[in-house]
C-alpha cells in the first residue's frame, strides 16, 4: 500500500509539472501575440529613425538613416509574432535572434521576461481611421512597433496604407490584409509631392515652379538657385539644400503669410506672437565689429557647400552672391522640390556669445497640428539635433540645450528636413578659421542625420 502511495504521489508531482510547462508555453504564446509588448521600446534620438529616408533619394532605409532604437540585450522581452525566430521561441525550440533578441526557449526554466520587471509600458495607440501616405522610398513596414523586428515590406515615396492607431513614434497600420507598424515620422495625410517635381534632372538654375505646393504664397521669386552635383563614386545621390540667410533687397519692405493657412504666430522673434504676415526677408543684423550678416552666412554657405560636395552630397544652393531675389516662401518651396533637407545659415541678435542653436518646432498643439507641420516637425528637430551634435564634436560652443522654439516662416512651409540654425550672436568669432570649424560641424551633423 505504502509503495502504491508513493507511485500516486510521483504520478501527481510528474502531472503538475507538465502542467505547469504547458501554462508556461501558453504564456509565451499570449506574450508573442501581443506584437508590441517588448520591454524596450524605440525611442527618437538626435538622428532620424532607421526605417527609410526622407525623401526620394534612393537610400535604403537600413543602410542609410541613423540608429534610433534602444538596443535590445540577450534579456529583452519576447520576440515578434512574425519573426521565424520568435515562433522558435514559442514553441520551446528556438533562440532570440536580431528580431528581438533574447527571449527564452521555454525548456522548464524560468524566462528573463518571467523574472525581471517590465522597465517600460508598451505604446499606447489613439484610434484613427485615415489614409496616410510614404514620404520617402524605402521605409519600412514592420511586424511590430521595433526597429529590431522584421521587415514585411517596404514602400516607396506615394504609396499609401490605411492608419488604424497612432502612437507618436509608430503608427499601426493595414497592409495586405495584415496588421503593421511603419514609423510615423514617415508618414502624411497628405500626398506628397511627385518624384518628377521632386529631383531636378541636371543641375543649373532651379527656379520656382508655380505650380509646386505653396508656390502662390511667395512675392518674391525672380531669382534663382543653383544645384551642384557632385561627382565620382563617392556621390550619394542626397541633396542639401544650403539657404545662407537674408540677402534679398527688396525683402524688408514686403510682407508674406507667415502660415499656409494664414493663421497666427504662436511665438514671437522678429515678428511678435499673434501676426499673421512677416517681413519676407529680414536684413539680419550687424556685428560687433562692423561686418554684415548677410556676408558672414553667406561666407559660411560657400565653405559648407564646398565640404558637402567633396563628401559627395549634392548641393543646392539658395544664395552665392551679396542679393537673390527669392523671399523665405520661395527659398523654402524650392529646397521641398530640389533637395532631401534645408539648412538656413543665421547669427542671432543677442550680445553675449551665446553660442550655437537650431530654432525648434513649437510645442503648441495647434501649431504642429498644422500641415505641413504636423507632417514634418518631428524630421525638423531631429535633423537640428544631428547639426547641434555634429557642431559640439567639432568643439563648437552650444548654447542651453542647443534649441530654442521659435514659429518660423522657413518650417511653416517645409516638407522636407528643414532648420534654422543659430551660429552665434553679434559678438562671435566669424573669422575665416572659426568658419572652417562650423562647416566641419555641420558637415557631421548631416553625415550623422542620413547615416553617412
Amino acid at each position: 500500500m505504502v509503495s502504491e502511495r508513493n507511485r500516486g504521489r510521483k504520478t501527481r508531482k510528474k502531472e503538475k509539472i507538465m502542467a505547469g510547462k504547458t501554462a508556461a508555453v501558453i504564456l509565451a504564446s499570449l506574450l508573442l501575440a501581443t506584437g508590441c509588448q517588448s520591454r524596450y521600446q524605440p525611442i527618437e534620438t538626435s538622428a532620424a529613425q532607421p526605417d527609410g529616408p526622407l525623401s526620394p533619394s534612393g537610400i535604403t532605409a537600413e543602410d542609410k538613416q541613423p540608429g534610433g532604437a534602444v538596443p535590445m540585450s540577450s534579456t529583452s522581452g519576447p520576440l515578434s509574432p512574425l519573426s521565424p525566430a520568435g515562433a522558435g521561441a514559442a514553441a520551446g525550440t528556438g533562440t532570440g535572434t536580431s528580431a528581438g533578441e533574447g527571449a527564452s526557449a521555454v525548456t522548464g526554466t524560468e524566462s528573463s521576461a518571467e523574472t525581471e520587471p517590465e522597465t517600460s509600458a508598451a505604446p499606447e495607440f489613439a484610434a484613427a481611421d485615415e489614409t496616410v501616405y510614404i514620404t520617402g522610398d524605402e521605409v519600412n513596414v514592420r511586424s511590430s512597433c521595433s526597429t529590431s523586428s522584421d521587415v514585411v515590406a517596404t514602400l516607396n515615396r506615394g504609396a499609401s496604407v490605411k492608419r488604424t492607431g497612432y502612437g507618436g513614434e509608430w503608427s499601426r497600420v493595414i497592409y495586405q490584409e495584415k496588421e503593421c507598424y511603419i514609423a510615423s515620422r514617415y508618414l502624411s495625410t497628405e500626398a506628397p509631392e511627385t518624384l518628377a517635381a521632386a529631383q531636378p534632372a541636371a543641375e543649373g538654375e532651379v527656379r520656382l515652379d508655380p505650380n509646386w505646393k505653396y508656390a502662390e504664397f511667395s512675392k518674391i521669386n525672380s531669382g534663382a538657385a543653383m544645384l551642384y552635383k557632385a561627382e565620382g563614386a563617392s556621390r550619394k545621390g542626397i541633396t542639401i539644400c544650403v539657404n545662407a540667410g537674408h540677402g534679398t533687397k527688396s525683402g524688408p519692405s514686403v510682407k508674406t503669410l507667415c502660415h499656409p493657412d494664414g493663421s497666427q504666430k504662436v511665438t514671437g522673434g522678429s515678428t511678435a506672437a499673434g501676426a499673421t504676415t512677416a517681413t519676407a526677408v529680414s536684413s539680419g543684423m550687424t556685428f560687433a565689429d562692423g561686418t554684415e550678416e548677410p556676408k558672414v552666412t553667406l561666407a559660411l554657405a560657400l565653405k559648407l557647400k564646398a565640404k558637402l560636395l567633396a563628401a559627395g552630397y549634392d548641393v543646392l544652393m539658395i544664395r552665392e552672391s551679396d542679393d537673390v531675389q527669392l523671399d523665405n516662401i520661395a527659398r523654402t518651396v524650392i529646397a521641398n522640390n530640389a533637395a532631401d533637407c534645408h539648412i538656413a545659415l543665421h547669427w542671432d541678435s543677442t550680445t553675449n556669445n551665446k553660442g550655437a542653436f537650431y530654432m525648434s518646432v513649437p510645442g503648441n498643439s495647434t501649431y504642429r497640428n498644422m500641415e505641413p507641420v504636423k507632417s514634418h516637425w518631428q524630421q525638423h528637430n531631429a535633423l537640428g539635433e544631428s547639426l547641434i551634435g555634429g557642431l559640439k564634436n567639432a568643439g563648437v560652443k552650444i548654447f542651453s540645450n542647443g534649441a530654442m522654439e521659435m514659429d518660423l516662416t522657413q518650417t511653416s512651409y517645409s516638407t522636407v528636413p528643414s532648420v534654422d540654425i543659430e551660429l552665434g550672436d553679434k559678438v562671435s568669432d566669424h573669422s575665416d578659421g572659426t568658419l572652417e570649424t562650423l562647416a566641419d560641424g555641420l558637415l557631421a551633423g548631416v553625415n550623422a542625420y542620413f547615416g553617412q
